[in-house]
């Protein structure tokens, strides 16, 4: 029905003041009337800025996603928010990119050397993250070799033992089941992180717009099984008998360490949690005391040498000796270190700056040369490789080699650990106890809001100390010391902190704990 003169509300800005209808009012619009943009009554300019405006949110909230789920040293997330298939094809595209621009001289035209190795853990959105990061990295013109449900430490194999410019695991290792993510490396296994490539990485996928229908790099599909076992395998020394118990937290060991162990006749290995459902028995985190409580139960009831619980993607571990005490991951690189200065004297070993004194004062004991460094495989690894180290251990569980191309490796920490225990004959609980010559709090956790601040306060109050800004802030004195460091991702402060006797402990930690915070469980 049309409207009535009466009812006419509008006119036209900088003409007289006439009232005209709505239907004139959309027609001279239409027509695109001089008057029209910025008038108050075009409802057309309106309804643009409100798509823009939703645009724009939109952009920025892809944006936040983006920037949420890439980490320190990889790029991980929950799953399907904010990380999922989307995201995993940007990722895929601009790491396809990064790697491609890594190539130098005559490799920029070789398509072999372009490729890129992709890999997957057992978790339920893993194939479909996969798929989805190795149709952007073939979107971006790379290659794929798709090498199918692996250990993490199977990549840093992969890219040393194929031609390609790198390589990519689809996995949130220790974290719960609806977490995913990725770990990228270079050519050579080099680490890519914040600080070497993942910040440039990030960058190109947040430009990256997804096609469908164009043109897809090569695709084929290898299983490394046999060559990886051989190469494993090649560090095992004849074992003494002796009796294992693995958990492998429903992760990748359940793949891999039955295959690569289960046919080693002098070890009787009984096995927990080898089945890959999605679920976990427990979270997939060994250094939380109460997912070992399972292998120690089992260890005892066996009578078992020791037992190891691997992380999710299987490129950690930790044990538990005889007795299924926990061992302290700083104590096994002290132990493990002693027999690779035997084979490589006046070597050089890495420990993280975590680590016990007593890392360093047996390096020194057995003639090699100890290198203390931050916390994170990027900084590891590249420790390592400059001094060609010959070993390297974290309290967290990451064990590096020489002869794995500086990297880490669950698998071969294990066998290491079978090595010592062949050649010493004697319990590995005999073996750490000399070791435990120091009290340790562990690694505690606080939140603070305010992290540059405490860390501040606290230079300020130990000042009389030696002090250094390696990683966070470390105070020693003769005595005993400790390290503060801020998360990378948490508003939490960790502190590790160590003392001749444990009144001396207790008493030093009443007082640094004052400075920290709220103190947290995880």
């Amino acid at each position: 029905m049309p409207q009535k003169p009466s009812e006419y509300a509008r006119f036209c800005p900088n003409e007289p003041k006439i009232l005209i209808s709505d239907a004139v009012c959309f027609g001279r619009r239409r027509s695109h009337y001089p008057h029209c943009p910025g008038c108050r009554f075009n409802e057309d300019e309106k309804k643009g800025a409100t798509a823009a405006s939703a645009a724009a949110t939109r952009a920025t909230e892809a944006l936040r996603m983006m920037d949420s789920v890439f980490k320190a040293y990889d790029v991980r997330g929950t799953y399907p928010q904010p990380l999922n298939e989307d995201l995993a094809y940007k990722i895929g595209y601009a790491t396809a990119q990064f790697l491609q621009a890594s190539l130098r001289g005559v490799e920029r035209g070789d398509l072999e050397a372009g490729r890129v190795v992709v890999g997957r853990d057992m978790r339920r959105s893993s194939p479909s993250m996969s798929a989805a990061f190795i149709e952007g990295a073939r979107a971006a013109g790379s290659p794929v070799i798709d090498i199918g449900m692996i250990d993490t430490s199977q990549i840093y194999f992969a890219v040393n033992h194929i031609k390609c410019a790198g390589g990519v695991q689809t996995t949130a290792s220790h974290n719960p089941g609806h977490y995913n993510g990725f770990k990228i490396s270079g050519a050579g296994g080099s680490p890519v992180g914040a600080d070497t490539g993942l910040t440039d990485i990030k960058r190109l996928a947040q430009t990256v717009v997804r096609r469908e229908g164009g043109k897809l790099a090569p695709h084929s599909t290898l299983d490394l099984t046999a060559p990886y076992k051989t190469f494993v395998r090649s560090f095992l020394q004849t074992p003494r008998p002796m009796r294992v118990v693995i958990d492998a937290s429903n992760g990748m060991a359940g793949k891999w360490a039955p295959n690569l162990f289960g046919d080693v006749a002098e070890l009787d290995l009984t096995w927990l949690n080898l089945e890959h459902t999605g679920e976990f028995v427990h979270e997939p985190n060994p250094l939380v005391e109460t997912n070992l409580r399972q292998l120690q139960g089992e260890v005892l009831r066996v009578g078992a040498d020791f037992g190891v619980c691997f992380d999710g993607d299987a490129d950690r571990l930790v044990l538990v000796d005889e007795r299924a005490e926990p061992v302290r991951c700083d104590l096994l690189t002290a132990l493990l270190a002693r027999e690779f200065l035997r084979k490589a004297p006046d070597a050089t070993v890495v420990y993280d700056l975590r680590s016990s004194r007593v890392v360093a004062e047996e390096v020194k004991a057995a003639g090699g040369r100890p290198r203390r460094e931050r916390v994170g495989h990027a900084f590891m690894k590249k420790a390592l490789s400059e001094t060609k180290g010959v070993f390297g251990g974290e309290l967290s569980g990451h064990f590096y080699f020489r002869d794995n191309w500086f990297c880490d490796s669950g698998m071969l920490a294990f066998v290491h650990v079978v090595n010592v225990l062949t050649r010493e004959g004697r319990p590995l609980g005999e073996l750490i106890r000399p070791l435990k010559r120091y009290a340790s709090s562990g690694e505690r956790n606080f939140e603070n809001e305010d992290k540059d601040g405490a860390i501040k306060r606290l230079t300020e109050r130990f000042k009389d100390a030696r002090i250094d800004s390696l990683d966070g802030v470390t105070v020693q004195f003769e005595d005993w010391w400790f390290n503060v460091r801020k998360s990378n991702t948490e508003p939490l402060l960790r502190l590790n902190l160590e003392a001749k006797t444990q009144k001396l402990l207790d008493d030093k930690l009443a007082v640094v704990a004052k400075e920290l915070g709220k103190p947290v469980a995880h």
